[in-house]
């Protein structure tokens, strides 16, 4: 079923209407939809690269937007159901550690599912279910989103289709090595 909803996705990059279709899975990914909105972007931007910046902005809006609906599912379905059923078991006090420990990593959680193959939708649900701050929220989500996609069009702009292989299999790993680093370094500037 994935292979044909991935085909089915990719197929859209071909519609005249691509630009919608782009805007249209780029929201709903970010917060349900498993195929991410690179499928269709790249071979939008391969064919016609002058577009590329405007590809990437159409993406990088309607992905936020979308975020913004995966932290309202979060916020508004753990509330009506989540939190009593963990009441009821005596999970409540736990999940309040929880929901405070990832609010304190809340700018690094969704910088990093912003910009690497984790889930986007997973952190957006959770931004919601523990409250984050939706200044914070918003502002990572839009600088994540805006790097990768916008690093992707910018290769896919000038390289065009010889970077498409590189962008496709090992674009995630540099981004989660970057992060990796970043995060690293951070904490070997605090230790010394």
């Amino acid at each position: 079923m994935i292979k044909r909803l991935y085909d089915w996705t990719l197929s859209l990059a071909e519609h005249p209407r691509a630009l919608w279709a782009l805007a249209v899975v780029a929201f709903v990914e970010s917060s349900f939809f498993p195929i991410p909105p690179d499928i269709i972007m790249i071979p939008m931007i391969i064919a016609r690269p002058n577009r590329a910046f405007l590809i990437a902005g159409v993406a990088l809006v309607s992905s936020v937007l979308g975020g913004l609906l995966g932290y309202a599912i979060g916020a508004f379905a753990y509330e009506a159901l989540g939190q009593p059923i963990l009441a009821a078991l005596g999970k409540g006090d736990a999940m309040a550690e929880f929901a405070t420990r990832f609010n304190d990593l809340g700018f690094w959680a969704v910088l990093t599912a912003g910009v690497t193959p984790f889930p986007y939708k997973v952190i957006t649900i959770m931004s919601g279910w523990t409250g984050m701050p939706m200044g914070v929220f918003i502002t990572t989500s839009i600088l994540a989103r805006g790097l990768r996609f916008f690093l992707v069009a910018g290769l896919l702009w000038k390289f065009g289709e010889p970077i498409r292989d590189f962008i496709e299999k090992r674009l995630g790993l540099m981004f989660t090595l970057f992060i990796v680093l970043l995060i690293a370094g951070f904490a070997a500037v605090k230790v010394l």
